[in-house]
């Protein structure tokens, strides 16, 4: 396995982006995942700093001016972000690193880091991805509204990656996107 490259999986809000990383938490212990930080509130059962790093606005404001983070986005109305050097770190030692993160930071880490492998995330069909915001139940539907609108706009950026693994199966993308960061 090429140790010292960046992975990246994005995608569209509902693929499944969540779903498969957790598989590989599970079935691939020495592939290490990149926690965010958001401003989104934390959601029914999520952990702080093993889901995501929950914080407010005034601190990640900070994190943003002191460099800190890798890449950063806003995406319905929160702040997302990749902690630098937590990632810089684990490359360094030859640790496989996964990022995952919406389109917009994708971008910005293939900027910063050009090696970086781009894995998108596409859902079978739109009527399922569809399906799966909706069926959350976590959102109000004019968020939900707002998603599926900029997850439009998210599945055209597509052919900006290096590779597109399909979600038809949790089991079958993950170990895809393994596959993947092992051709590396």
């Amino acid at each position: 396995m090429s140790t010292d490259r960046l992975t990246v999986l994005s995608g569209p809000a509902g693929v499944g982006k969540s779903t498969v990383v957790a598989y590989l938490r599970q079935h691939h212990p020495g592939i290490w995942h990149s926690v965010s930080v958001t401003t989104r509130p934390k959601r029914a059962g999520e952990v702080d700093g093993v889901d995501r790093h929950f914080v407010d606005g005034p601190a990640f404001a900070r994190m943003v001016e002191a460099d800190e983070l890798l890449e950063h986005a806003q995406y319905a109305g929160h702040w997302y972000g990749t902690p630098r050097a937590p990632v810089e770190q684990r490359l360094r030692d030859g640790t496989p690193v996964l990022l995952e993160i919406e389109v917009q930071g994708a971008r910005q880490v293939r900027g910063q880091m050009p090696d970086a492998l781009l894995v998108f995330l596409a859902p079978p069909t739109w009527d399922e991805l569809e399906r799966r915001l909706r069926g959350r139940g976590t959102e109000p539907a004019e968020v939900i509204d707002a998603r599926l609108a900029t997850a439009r706009i998210e599945l055209a950026a597509e052919e900006e990656f290096d590779a597109t693994v399909v979600n038809t199966s949790v089991a079958e993308a993950a170990e895809a996107l393994v596959t993947l960061m092992h051709a590396g």
